[in-house]
């Protein structure tokens, strides 16, 4: 049985990391580190500079993410592209040092990640430990100073496809939507609502952008697209609130 470790690292600021993951990533014996193709090889330079700055000394091994296959309905999708990640994990695990394997997720580890439900699939099941992390809805609400709800307001977390296809959540005051790279705000225009949108949260090159969404989104938008093109690559989150 293999003890894996998934050591949740915030939002792209190495300061992000806690104590506790520090330690954990110098107590591993292998670090997995995702390769994301071409252009995006900043994610997993950003994953070194942690690992260096935590003083870890683990073996890393890099594996490359596979694509997912657009032509297919969304759960299959995702499920199958689930599947050849953990074949990916398997592979490198075979090549791992005696001890704990890390691998540093993105955020943390519990919320609107996937990495827990990709362990599941590796046989023999890993023995797995979660440290957790800074999450995009924190560096959100903390880049924006504002607070994550209003008093006894109720908030729902959700995604862009969800917004799309079903409108404002019901019985929603408070909305932060994730993963949502086709800015399914537009689908709100027209009515009364504000927008507190932010990108490569908790780097150098954050952006943040905020407003009536009438006014805001038609700039967040515009900004987003032009981030996307100059980087290759963008990771977004926005809260919405009723006004």
């Amino acid at each position: 049985m293999t003890d894996l470790w998934l050591v949740g690292i915030g939002t792209g600021n190495p300061g992000h990391v806690t104590l506790e993951g520090q330690q954990a990533l110098r107590e591993a014996a292998t670090v997995l580190i995702p390769r994301k193709g071409t252009g995006k090889d900043d994610l997993a330079h950003l994953r070194h500079a942690i690992l260096e700055q935590a003083g870890a000394a683990a073996r890393v091994v890099e594996f490359d993410m596979p694509v997912r296959d657009d032509s297919l309905p969304y759960q299959e999708r995702v499920a199958r592209w689930h599947d050849e990640i953990a074949l990916r994990w398997q592979a490198a695990l075979e090549g791992a040092a005696p001890g704990p394997v890390a691998l540093l997720v993105w955020g943390d580890p519990g919320l609107y990640d996937s990495t827990l439900r990709i362990a599941e699939r590796i046989s023999p099941a890993p023995k797995i430990r979660v440290v957790p992390g800074i999450t995009a809805l924190q560096a959100l609400t903390s880049a924006h100073a504002i607070p994550f709800n209003t008093v006894n307001g109720p908030v729902t977390v959700t995604t862009g496809r969800r917004l799309r296809d079903h409108g404002w959540p019901e019985g929603a005051e408070t909305a932060i939507v994730m993963l949502d790279g086709e800015c399914s705000f537009q689908s709100l225009q027209g009515q009364d609502l504000h927008i507190w949108w932010g990108g490569f949260l908790g780097m150098e090159n954050q952006i943040l952008d905020s407003g009536p969404l009438n006014e805001a989104g038609p700039r967040i938008v515009d900004t987003r697209a032009k981030a996307r093109a100059e980087h290759g690559w963008i990771m977004d989150t926005y809260l919405l609130r009723r006004s």
